[in-house]
């Protein structure tokens, strides 16, 4: 049975954020509540996170995983930002993007795209995420929960617990979340190219 961790969403309690990441360090698999939809998370030394992850949304291994990071420093120390992409990222975080960039050295190649080299990078803006993220003091590995047969990300934390209780270790609740998923840019090429539009405005990249 998951556990069920019920946090201010503004003001998170310190005590039970430190709670949490001692499970995250300690392997566990969290659901729990972003700007956009609730999402599937784990540290990023927790070699078996990435495989449940997979399991649970029903998706091969050619998945784009996102690192969630604290800020555009932790950002830039996991992937290569190009000069033309550092303006636009800067300018649209904290806030409901995944930008698509090649890994650096510091992404376990089981978490990049197998052909590509490339991974997610997102920050959010979402104040029981950055608490988490600034506890932790490394990026989260984690993916939008969509299962498999559905369209959105889940908004209800009493909904994921009943639904994933024995498949996750921790649901996070912090109060009501936006359904609408991030807006995904793929800035690992020549052009900007929006691989999905979400709750971010995608107008900046398609100019």
């Amino acid at each position: 049975m998951a556990r069920y961790v019920d946090l201010h969403p503004v003001d998170p309690q310190p005590r039970l954020v430190r709670q949490v990441v001692e499970q995250l360090r300690d392997g566990a698999l969290l659901a729990y509540p972003t700007d956009s939809g609730y999402a599937l998370g784990s540290a990023l030394g927790n070699r078996d996170g990435r495989d449940r992850i997979l399991r649970i949304r029903g998706l091969d291994d050619r998945h784009h995983f996102t690192l969630m990071c604290r800020d555009f420093s932790q950002l830039g120390q996991f992937v290569h930002v190009p000069n033309a992409a550092f303006r636009v990222i800067k300018a649209a975080t904290p806030g409901p993007y995944t930008f698509i960039l090649p890994a650096t050295p510091e992404v376990p190649r089981r978490l990049m795209h197998p052909k590509k080299r490339t991974v997610g990078v997102r920050i959010p803006d979402h104040p029981l995420v950055c608490a988490l993220l600034e506890e932790l003091g490394e990026p989260l590995l984690t993916s939008t929960l969509i299962l498999p047969g559905e369209t959105e990300a889940r908004t209800m934390g009493w909904e994921v617990k009943e639904d994933l209780d024995h498949v996750v270790d921790v649901v996070l609740e912090s109060g009501e979340v936006t359904a609408e998923p991030t807006t995904v840019v793929d800035l690992s090429g020549d052009e900007p190219e929006v691989l999905r539009h979400g709750a971010g405005d995608a107008s900046r990249f398609e100019d």
